[in-house]
C-alpha cells in the first residue's frame, strides 16, 4: 500500500478536522504527513501523530514544535540529521493526520497502519510513546502482551528487526521530566547501536 493521498477520506472525525483547518488556515500543509528522511535507511522513528502547529502545519514529520525541536537536536547530536534534515534515520507516524486534542480513536489508529507497515522496513524502529510502540507491533506482525512498552525497553521481532521505546518528546512530558534530553539520547543511542553491531 502506498502513503495515503493528500486528501484521504478513510477518517471522518480527522478529515472533518482536515477541512476546518483548510478553511482557517488555507497556507497551513493541513493533510497526511508523509514519511520524513529515506525509507531505506537503518533507523525508523514512529511517532504518534501530527502536531497542530507542528508536521500539520509544515508537512515534515517532527517540525515546527517542541517535540521536534528536541527531537532534532538529539538526532543532531548524533549525526542523524543536519539543518533539520534526518540522515541514516526516516521518520514516521502511527497515524498520519492531526487528531482533535491529540488523541486519536482506535479506529485511525487501525486505518492508517496499513501505511505504516508498508514503510516500516528498518532494521531498528524506535517508538515515541505507547500507542506508537503498539502500532509499531503490530504493524511489524508482533503480539502486544509480548512486547510490552516500557521507556528503554527493546524488543526482538520474529521477522527480525529490533524495536527499542521512549517516552514520547511532547512538551508535557518534556515540562514534566517524564522524558529528559538524556533520557532520548540514551534510547538514541541504544538505537544506533542495535543498527551497527560491527561497530566497536
Amino acid at each position: 500500500m502506498s502513503a495515503p493521498s493528500h486528501d484521504c477520506p478513510l477518517c471522518p472525525r480527522l478529515v472533518s478536522l482536515r477541512t476546518e483547518l483548510r478553511a482557517d488556515h488555507p497556507d497551513w500543509w493541513n493533510a497526511p504527513v508523509p514519511a520524513l528522511g529515506d525509507l531505506d535507511a537503518p533507523i525508523a522513528i514512529v511517532g504518534l501523530a501530527p502536531g497542530k502547529h507542528g508536521a500539520n502545519r509544515t508537512g515534515r514529520a517532527f517540525t515546527g514544535d517542541a517535540s521536534g525541536e528536541l527531537l532534532f537536536a538529539t538526532l543532531e547530536k548524533f549525526g542523524l540529521a543536519e539543518g533539520g534534515e534526518p540522515k541514516g534515520v526516516v521518520i514516521l507516524n502511527a497515524v498520519r493526520c492531526l487528531p482533535p486534542e491529540n488523541k486519536p480513536e482506535p479506529a485511525e489508529i487501525h486505518a492508517c497502519r496499513p501505511f505504516l507497515a508498508a514503510e516500516l522496513r528498518a532494521p531498528v524502529v524506535l517508538a515515541l510513546g505507547q500507542i506508537a510502540h503498539q502500532s509499531a507491533v503490530k504493524a511489524m506482525g508482533g503480539k502486544l502482551p509480548k512486547h510490552r512498552f516500557a521507556h528503554g525497553a527493546e524488543h526482538r521481532m520474529h521477522r527480525g528487526q529490533w524495536l527499542v521505546d521512549s517516552y514520547h518528546c511532547s512538551r508535557y512530558n518534556q515540562n514534566t521530566g517524564r522524558l529528559t534530553p538524556e533520557m532520548l539520547e540514551a534510547v538514541v543511542a541504544r538505537a544506533i547501536a542495535l543498527a551497527r553491531p560491527e561497530a566497536p
